[in-house]
């Protein structure tokens, strides 16, 4: 996790069928423009409902429900959070509002991920919004016996800022360049974000689940599925809500492929 160059995914052999799918997003993204000046109204409808239920989900994923009627209205800006779960959702709420207004004019890199991760938290009392790590942050699970066992050891947060300004150069560099596709080049960029991990602790109990599946086919090409249904970190969250917004081999780790399911 300390040497992050998207350039060798240039060189990858790719799988028909995931590039199949990525030509078929493309093909649908033009369409979507022609709705776009064609059908206005609906389209910035379906943007609304969009918002609510990429809301409702995100949150979700972490444990952080509300009634879907309050959920609408605080997507809505009708009503003020009741509890610590509203205050975040609303967080969340803002900043993907502030993303998909303004997403043109914001660029990959650490300010703006903090900044939108001190947004995502504006409204709880936790006081790292908006700043890296400052302690170690394994990734513990809480065993039936109450045991705590280390399943993953991120960066250390000396090594975190250096960690991210490299992958955000990196990223921003053979986007500009055009030398990979950015639905090949945006999941690599997330699995390395979610393995540096530069903010809050993750603790999984034993009804939670984190797997990193690696599989190798007789070429070398690997696939990685990374299932998580803890609870992520508020930075991690300001990332994909981001790359949300925006679209519509992972360092030492040598992952070229990436498919995750996290939101």
């Amino acid at each position: 996790m300390r040497n992050f160059d998207y350039a060798k995914l240039s060189t990858m052999l790719w799988d028909t069928e995931i590039l199949s799918y990525i030509a078929k997003i493309h093909e649908y993204k033009g369409r979507q423009a022609l709705y776009l000046r064609q059908k206005p109204m609906e389209l910035e409808r379906l943007v609304e409902v969009a918002k609510i239920q990429s809301t409702e989900a995100s949150n979700r994923i972490e444990g952080i429900i509300t009634t879907k009627s309050r959920l609408k209205q605080l997507c809505e800006d009708k009503t003020t959070p009741k509890n610590r779960d509203e205050k975040e959702i609303l967080g969340y709420r803002n900043a993907l509002n502030l993303i998909h207004e303004n997403y043109p004019y914001i660029p990959v890199k650490p300010n703006y991920i903090l900044q939108l991760h001190k947004e995502l938290l504006k409204f709880t009392n936790l006081s790292y919004g908006g700043i890296f790590k400052n302690t170690a942050n394994e990734i513990d699970m809480r065993l039936p016996d109450g045991t705590m066992q280390i399943i993953f050891k991120p960066l250390l947060p000396y090594e975190t800022p250096q960690a991210i300004e490299n992958i955000c150069a990196s990223y921003e560099n053979i986007l500009n360049k055009e030398l990979v596709d950015p639905l090949l080049l945006i999941p690599c960029f997330i699995l390395d974000f979610l393995c540096i991990h530069p903010s809050a602790q993750i603790v999984l109990d034993d009804t939670m689940d984190l797997q990193i599946r690696i599989t190798a086919d007789r070429r070398s090409k690997m696939t990685v599925i990374l299932t998580c249904q803890s609870k992520m970190s508020g930075t991690l969250r300001a990332v994909f809500c981001l790359f949300h917004a925006a679209q519509g081999q992972s360092g030492d780790h040598r992952l070229f492929g990436s498919s995750l399911n996290l939101l």
